[in-house]
């Protein structure tokens, strides 16, 4: 879809500069050294620093989410993730450094590179993202229909942040019969007689017209098919959704659209292979490098409530997995021992339950680390659904249409979903859950589970999604 590739060149563009506003920021640094210095200092002197800065900058920024398109900060937010990102390169800069190399750290001179970079990025997304800087490439939108499919893009996109890749030129009501679903402050635009539509849609000039027409609607098809042929691009409402919002609109697909859409492909040579060397390879590092933290959690907890009431550090709970299959999940023991002396239930924003430490594993995600065991055994991969209880699938599958899709691929210990929609606790949360989840299933691959792996480091910084 056009729109797709107007963002994919907003990431291009955000990529280009940061890495030239990088280049300035060196020279500048290598200037005031030199200035200030006793000793002069050049590239070649810091190669490895140098080299950990420039890649490190894109992953940094990656992972703090500064590549975000549609980001819901003020520029006091950008700055501070920017800083963060900065703060990051640093420290992982320094463990480097200090392995693979016996000569002395850089650290005034990567810190003053990385601040003169911190003020030129944050220049650049302050005039990019809130003073309209990248709004040249917005598609103008216009959507057939007015009745209860074409609401729908008006529920899902009431923020002005959800609008910004696209210019609204309003809704076509196609028939009398059906009333104005989109509300008051949408703009409706009337089609004239028959002969004059073509005309009337031709001076509309759109980019992108999106079938979003009810049942009850007859679209113009001889008109639409002339905009084909100029150019317009004539889609679905569901693929809008899809590419806006990076989610499936399950209450409002038919499952036509799901069965010839593409995506969904599963039994791709080598994926799957490679997916599990990767998955095991990931699990056996990140055990080696969390360790010190695992042995701290499990003091902490003993000595939080462990040693009173004899409860174990560990908790076993029945998740369901691929294909439906049940398998026991590890996590660190976040609530009291007799949490669920009631059966089960969903777990809540505050609830009460949690313990002091659970608190705090649960808001930085070291609760889930022990899971790291269940994708060594092959149970789960690092993304991929959130996998959910047997009680609660039975009662979802019920309620939500097409909920054991979500089966399709192991669950995962984060995912788009956890990134698009960090908290859910009803049944409600749970089809919003889905929509991500669906997406993901369509679109999965290599390179999508890494984009996801690296925004993870966001909710673990920042304590989202509990």
């Amino acid at each position: 879809m056009s729109n797709g590739r107007g963002r994919f060149l907003k990431h291009v563009l955000y990529f280009l500069f940061d890495t030239l506003s990088l280049g300035l920021a060196l020279f500048a640094s290598i200037g005031i050294y030199n200035a200030f210095s006793i000793q002069q200092t050049n590239c070649g002197e810091h190669f490895l620093a140098l080299s950990l800065i420039v890649v490190g900058i894109p992953l940094g920024h990656l992972a703090l989410g500064l590549y975000e398109t549609k980001i819901r900060e003020s520029i006091r937010g950008v700055v501070r993730r920017i800083a963060i990102s900065m703060a990051l390169i640093i420290a992982t800069a320094s463990i480097i450094h200090t392995t693979f190399s016996d000569g002395e750290l850089p650290v005034v001179f990567m810190s003053l590179v990385l601040g003169i970079t911190t003020i030129l990025h944050a220049t650049w997304r302050y005039w990019g993202i809130f003073h309209g800087g990248l709004q040249f490439s917005k598609r103008k939108i216009l959507v057939l229909g007015s009745g209860e499919r074409a609401a729908f893009i008006t529920r899902r996109m009431r923020r002005e942040s959800d609008r910004k890749h696209f210019e609204l030129l309003g809704f076509i009501p196609l028939t009398e019969s059906v009333s104005n679903e989109v509300g008051d402050n949408e703009t409706l635009i009337q089609l004239a007689d028959e002969g004059s539509i073509d005309e009337q849609l031709n001076n509309l000039a759109p980019d992108v017209i999106v079938m979003a027409h009810d049942k009850d609607e007859l679209a113009p098809m001889g008109a639409l098919l002339n905009c084909k042929m100029r150019g317009v691009d004539v889609i679905e409402m569901e693929d809008f959704i899809e590419v806006e919002l990076g989610q499936i609109a399950v209450e409002r697909m038919q499952p036509e659209w799901l069965l010839f859409s593409n995506g969904f492909r599963f039994n791709r040579f080598g994926f799957e292979a490679l997916s599990n060397i990767i998955n095991l390879v990931l699990a056996f590092m990140l055990v080696a490098v969390s360790w010190p933290l695992m042995l701290g959690a499990v003091i902490a907890i003993y000595f939080d409530d462990g040693r009173k009431t004899k409860a174990s550090v560990f908790y076993k709970q029945r998740r369901v997995g691929l294909n439906g299959r049940h398998y026991e999940i590890l996590k660190f023991r976040s609530m009291g021992k007799d949490a669920e002396k009631d059966g089960a239930q969903w777990a809540q924003k505050n609830d009460m339950r949690v313990t002091r430490v659970g608190r705090i594993l649960r808001k930085y995600r070291i609760d889930e680390l022990p899971q790291l065991i269940n994708v060594l055994r092959g149970d789960m991969n690092f993304v991929g659904p959130r996998p959910e209880r047997p009680e609660f699938v039975e009662e979802l599958s019920n309620d939500i249409p097409f909920y054991d899709y979500r089966h399709s691929v192991k669950p995962g210990l984060t995912g788009w979903a956890l990134l698009k929609y960090p908290y859910g606790a009803s049944v409600n949360d749970s089809l919003e859950k889905l929509k991500f989840d669906l997406y993901y299933i369509k679109h999965r691959s290599i390179l999508l589970d890494f984009f996801i792996l690296i925004r993870t480091v966001e909710v673990v910084l920042f304590g989202r999604g509990r």
